[in-house]
């Protein structure tokens, strides 16, 4: 019977030294998240232009930027969700995006200003190289009418996002959208 003891005691102490090596507390700590995966809008006067769309990755998500010219963070308006399908602004026709799920930006910023654009959407399907994120899977422009901007981003999964206005650079704010890697 001592036998059978020790050995599960072995078994078990290697299990365990095992799962610490790749469980780690300190890892799994610092990717903690509180985000959720319900829309977040506010709505203000909105306003300014948008000038470009990026993204960046990091240890616990992704993050998607948008940089507004000509308004401060105080006064940016925006609803993000995520939707059935993704939309063009005007017309309706839906935007494909790779991924198990489709997060709708909305910016009531125009990316246009006198009629000039001020965003660069030669690339409406692949806004931004997202190509080895961990969490997007694509970038997609989906025009802007009557002043509000729409980018559609497909994720991997459902995951939780939290989305923040943060001033700069220069005279504008940026919004950032960031996508946790897990739950």
């Amino acid at each position: 019977m001592s036998t059978i003891r020790t050995r599960a005691a072995v078994v078990l102490t290697a299990a365990t030294a095992a799962l610490g090596a790749t469980l780690s507390p300190a890892s799994a700590a610092a990717c903690s998240t509180a985000w959720g995966s319900l829309p977040e809008a506010l709505a203000d006067r909105g306003g300014g232009t948008l000038d470009d769309v990026r993204a960046g990755r990091h240890d616990c998500y992704d993050r998607l930027v948008l940089d507004l010219d000509g308004i401060d963070a105080a006064d940016v308006s925006y609803d993000v969700r995520y939707v059935g399908r993704v939309v063009q602004d005007g017309s309706g026709h839906p935007v494909p995006l790779r991924g198990a799920a489709d997060l709708q930006v909305v910016v009531h910023t125009p990316a246009y200003d006198d009629g000039r654009a001020t965003y660069d959407t030669r690339h409406d399907a692949e806004a931004v190289a997202v190509s080895g994120y961990r969490t997007f899977r694509q970038v997609a422009w989906a025009q802007s009418f009557e002043g509000t901007s729409t980018v559609g981003l497909g994720v991997r999964a459902r995951l939780p996002f939290r989305v923040t206005v943060l001033d700069g650079p220069g005279g504008g704010a940026r919004l950032v959208v960031d996508v946790a890697h897990t739950w």
